[in-house]
C-alpha cells in the first residue's frame, strides 16, 4: 500500500496537536506500510515535499491555503493508493487529489470548523471558506476518523449526509518515550521556579479553544503559595490579546504569575510538566487533547475541562480532575464564573494534597503507556485505509 499524507504541520515545524499527530504517526506508517510520502505546506524540510502558502499574494489566508492545496493535489504521486489529509487545511487538496486520481481520500477530524465559531475574527470571509472546504471534503470522503468517541459524535452531528459507517475512531497518542519524567532543573530554574511550592502549567496557544483568560481568571483564587506558568505562545487576535491581557494584569497584581511567550523546546517542556503539580486544561472545545498525554506521560496530575475528547484521556478521580463546562451556557457570565471557581477549587484539592497529585501523576503514565501508543494507532490507521479502498472501489 502507498499512503500520501497531506497536512499542514510537519516537522520540525509544529504548533498544534495535528502537527504532533501526523509527526508521530508517519514514522509508525513507514514501518508497516510500502511507502509513505508527504505533502506538507511551508518552509522545505526532511521528509516531505514543501509548498509554500503565498498564492494568490496578498489574498485572505483562507484564500492562500487552497491555492497552496492545488500545488499539493498536484504533487502527490499518481500511484499512491489512498489519500490522508488532516484539518481543512489539507483537506480540499485531498479531495482534489482524490477526484484527480481516482482513489480514495481519508480525512483525520483533529477538530471541526462549525465548533469554531470564533475564527471568524481571525480570516472574515475565509471562515466561511475554510468551512465550506472542510464539509465538502468530509461528505465526499471514503472514511473520516476522528481521534475521540467524543469527535466522532460532534462530526455527524455537524454533518449529519455522513454515513455513519464510515466514521470511525482513532485516538491520538503519544510517544512515552520522547515525554516520561525530567528529573533535571535547569530550565525551571532558569524560569525562575521555586521547585518548594506548587506549581501550576499551561502550555497551549492563546486562542478561545483553549480557554486560556479562564484559568488566569480562576488562578486569583489559588493558594496564595501556588505558582502558574504559562507557556503560551502570541494571542491569535487583537480581541483575544485585550481580554487576556486585562486578565493577565489583574492577576500580576495580586501573585506572581510567568508568561513565557516563546515556544520552547519540546524537551524543555518536558522538564517543565515533569516539575508541575497541576497541568491546567481549561479547554472550552477539545477533540482530545495531546497535552493532557504529554502532561500524563510526564507523571503530573491534570485538571481540565470536561469537553469534547477530554473525558476519554483524563480520567476523573483516577489520573486528574475534570470540571463540567457546557459551551451552550458561554455566554452566561455567571455560568462562566461558576466555572472559573469550581476550576480554581480542583486545582487547590491537588496542590493542597502532593501525595494525591503524585498517585494521580504515576495513575496516568500508566494509562499513557498502555492504551495511547502509537504502534497501535497507525495499525488501526491502515486498518482503516483497508475499508476506505474496499469502499471506494465497491
Amino acid at each position: 500500500m502507498k499512503v500520501s499524507i497531506l497536512t499542514r504541520e510537519y516537522p520540525p515545524y509544529i504548533y498544534g496537536g495535528a502537527g504532533v499527530h501526523v509527526g508521530q504517526l508517519v514514522p509508525q506508517l513507514r514501518k508497516i506500510v510500502e511507502h509513505v510520502d508527504v505533502q506538507a505546506m511551508g518552509e522545505p524540510r526532511e521528509g516531505a515535499t514543501a509548498h509554500p502558502e503565498n498564492y494568490p499574494a496578498g489574498a485572505n489566508a483562507a484564500i492562500r491555503i487552497l491555492g497552496t492545496d492545488i500545488a499539493m493535489a498536484n504533487a502527490i504521486p499518481e500511484d499512491t493508493d489512498v489519500i490522508h489529509s488532516h484539518t481543512w487545511y489539507a483537506n480540499f487538496a485531498g479531495l482534489v487529489g482524490s477526484l484527480y486520481l481516482d482513489v480514495p481520500h481519508v480525512v483525520t477530524s483533529h477538530s471541526l470548523e462549525p465548533h469554531r465559531p470564533w475564527k471568524a475574527e481571525q480570516l472574515g470571509g475565509g471562515y466561511r471558506v475554510s468551512s465550506w472546504a472542510e464539509k465538502t471534503a468530509f461528505e465526499a470522503a471514503a472514511a473520516v476518523i476522528s481521534v475521540s468517541a467524543g469527535m466522532r459524535k460532534d462530526v455527524l452531528a455537524s454533518y449529519p449526509d455522513l454515513d455513519p459507517s464510515r466514521v470511525y475512531v482513532v485516538r491520538n497518542g503519544i510517544d512515552t518515550e520522547e515525554f516520561k519524567p525530567d528529573p533535571g532543573t535547569d530550565i525551571v530554574n532558569g524560569l525562575h521556579v521555586d521547585l518548594d511550592r506548587p506549581l501550576v502549567v499551561f502550555v497551549g496557544r492563546i486562542t478561545r479553544q483553549k480557554g486560556l483568560v479562564h484559568l488566569v481568571r480562576a488562578a486569583k483564587d489559588f493558594d496564595p503559595d501556588t505558582q502558574l506558568l504559562l507557556l503560551a505562545g502570541a494571542p491569535d487576535t487583537p480581541e483575544i490579546a485585550a481580554e487576556f491581557d486585562e486578565a493577565f494584569t489583574a492577576l500580576s497584581k495580586t501573585r506572581p504569575v510567568t508568561w513565557v511567550q516563546e515556544m520552547l523546546p519540546r524537551a524543555s517542556v518536558r522538564q517543565v510538566l515533569t516539575h508541575a503539580t497541576v497541568f491546567a486544561c481549561p479547554s472550552i472545545y477539545e477533540p482530545l487533547g495531546i497535552v493532557n498525554l504529554e502532561a500524563m506521560a510526564c507523571e503530573t496530575a491534570v485538571v481540565a475541562s470536561a469537553v469534547g475528547g477530554i473525558p476519554e484521556v483524563v480520567v476523573d478521580g483516577e489520573t486528574g480532575l475534570l470540571v463540567p463546562y457546557d459551551p451552550e451556557q458561554a455566554a452566561d457570565p455567571a455560568y462562566v464564573a461558576a466555572f472559573e471557581a469550581k476550576f480554581a477549587q480542583d486545582v487547590n484539592t491537588l496542590t493542597r494534597d502532593p501525595e494525591k497529585a503524585r498517585q494521580f501523576g504515576k495513575a496516568g503514565r500508566r494509562r499513557c503507556i498502555e492504551e495511547f501508543s502509537w504502534e497501535k494507532i497507525a495499525r488501526e490507521t491502515v486498518a482503516v485505509y483497508e475499508k476506505a479502498i474496499a469502499w471506494h472501489n465497491r
